[in-house]
């Protein structure tokens, strides 16, 4: 019973900090049922405004479209991120030199230059190529980030080297050792940047909005930004454009939310 009772403060806090987290969640889907003035005042119970604010978002911005470009991009983004960053951070820590450390410590500098400073430099590269407007061009600059090299190269020194070396001398080929060895056991890792990437690149706005100047390949960040730039904003329209453009993080991030948390253990670790 003792042990119950000193239990109760912190159980109580939790549950404090949970409200504190899911509040403004709940505020945007109440938001989205609700009129502008409701909006406005605060109410915090859902009304029966969601079809006309569906009908006024429609009309204004091709939702549809805006989904399918930000899913497009999203999900080539995560895959190209995961395929290049787990080749490079197993090549870091599997093939290790001291030529390989002194490039790491390059990488890990370049996250401390902000993207704006290479942003027109980028614009100008894909305008040569001819690509401006496509999703290449949103995708090419993320696929291979410091930060996941990082964690697959933290993951792979839990790898044993071992196996590594008695899978070759039974004639297994290095990329068969890391197609058939090396990704089934990183599995986690390999969620854990997928939730990082997706999201990321499902929210990135500033570089798709220098690159895709076209409204018709426009993503949903665009989409929302778009809509709250008018002198007058319907807000119960704006807050279900919100939720729309988060459902799809949410549901991706409680699917892997158990592979996410191991992951990162495991790099820790």
């Amino acid at each position: 019973m003792t042990r119950t009772l000193r239990e109760v403060p912190k159980y109580v806090y939790l549950t404090l900090v949970a409200l504190v987290s899911v509040a403004p969640l709940y505020f945007m889907a109440v938001s989205a049922t609700n009129s502008t003035q409701d909006v406005l005042a605060s109410r915090m119970w859902p009304g029966s405004h969601l079809l006309e604010n569906w009908q006024t978002l429609t009309s204004q911005q091709d939702v549809g479209a805006a989904m399918y470009h930000s899913t497009v991009n999203a999900v080539l983004t995560t895959v190209l991120a995961l395929v290049v960053s787990s080749i490079a951070g197993y090549g870091f820590e599997v093939y290790h030199s001291p030529n390989k450390d002194r490039l790491m410590w390059v990488l890990m500098l370049a996250m401390m230059i902000p993207f704006a400073a290479t942003m027109i430099p980028l614009f100008q590269l894909f305008a040569d190529f001819g690509m401006v407007n496509s999703s290449f061009a949103v995708v090419l600059p993320v696929i291979a980030t410091p930060l996941l090299i990082l964690m697959f190269r933290q993951s792979a020194r839990s790898f044993p080297h071992e196996i590594i070396e008695a899978a070759r001398m039974d004639g297994l080929r290095e990329f068969s050792i890391f197609w058939r060895m090396f990704v089934p056991t990183m599995r986690p890792t390999y969620a854990a940047a997928a939730v990082i990437t997706f999201m990321a690149a499902w929210n990135n706005f500033l570089w798709p909005k220098v690159i895709l100047v076209k409204s018709t390949v426009q993503t949903m960040p665009m989409l929302i930004s778009n809509f709250s730039a008018g002198y007058v904003i319907d807000y119960g329209a704006l807050m279900l454009a919100v939720l729309i453009a988060s459902l799809p993080t949410i549901v991706i991030f409680f699917v892997l939310q158990r592979s996410f948390v191991a992951g990162f253990t495991g790099v820790v670790k």
